[in-house]
């Protein structure tokens, strides 16, 4: 058994009198690639920035590694630093270069030279095709481009885990492909990764796990094989006929 990266123990969060997180409880391990599916409101959204702790949960333990990172003892930017995120607005620095912007991490998080950080980021553009691009600013790059280049961004620095949130929502259709080629192409050189999509075929394909989350629950999960062919729950079988019929 393959070790574990994540673990989610009984995360509650909620938001005023709204629970959006109602006990949430999920296993990560390495080199698996974990869906999560539901619909708008269903809770993705927030899990990705309570395990990045974007959001501090109400109650439950995060756990990477063993560490319980939701401790509020525990520095939050040295948790960041371990962790990529990818979320759907791209969130490039308009002001720097796309190069600039794969390298700021390596550069003043993790203290690498200009030149060993350069030479890496240009070595990842250069295989997902933005090579040309390295000293572009992200307003000339196409939608696609521009979210490939921030997932470079977030792998730049070999993360433990890598969080992509919806990353194909705000893109056309045209260069959603694009953009899931690269994860897969992520997945085969074994990177750990947690993502909510609504790419169903995608999660079927590529995802080791998926998880169907329903107002805040946990309805369903398991691998894609027995949750989209032969799902247990009356709730995920309504939710994916409105996609695979």
């Amino acid at each position: 058994m393959s070790e574990v990266v994540l673990q989610l123990q009984g995360i509650h969060k909620s938001f005023g009198d709204r629970e959006v997180l109602r006990g949430i409880d999920l296993t990560v391990r390495t080199h698996e690639v974990v869906a999560l599916i539901g619909a708008s409101g269903s809770g993705k959204s927030t899990l990705l920035r309570t395990i990045n702790l974007l959001e501090r949960i109400d109650d439950g333990q995060i756990l990477l590694r063993g560490q319980d990172i939701s401790d509020p003892r525990v520095p939050a930017d040295a948790v960041r630093a371990r962790i990529g995120v990818v979320f759907q607005h791209y969130n490039l620095f308009p002001h720097l270069s796309v190069l600039d912007n794969v390298t700021l991490a390596a550069r003043h998080v993790f203290r690498e030279s200009r030149q060993d950080a350069e030479a890496r980021g240009i070595d990842l553009l250069g295989r997902i095709g933005l090579a040309e691009h390295a000293r572009s600013f992200p307003d000339r790059l196409s939608g696609g481009q521009q979210q490939r280049a921030a997932i470079v961004r977030a792998i730049a620095t070999n993360p433990e885990l890598l969080l992509l949130d919806e990353i194909t929502s705000a893109l056309d259709p045209e260069l959603v492909g694009e953009v899931l080629d690269l994860v897969r192409e992520l997945k085969a050189e074994g990177t750990t990764i947690v993502m909510a999509t609504h790419e169903m075929a995608f999660a079927r394909d590529v995802a080791d796990h998926v998880v169907f989350l329903d107002q805040g629950l946990i309805a369903e999960q398991g691998p894609p094989e027995q949750l989209f062919g032969a799902p247990r729950e009356p709730r995920t079988r309504e939710f994916l006929s409105r996609f695979l019929s």
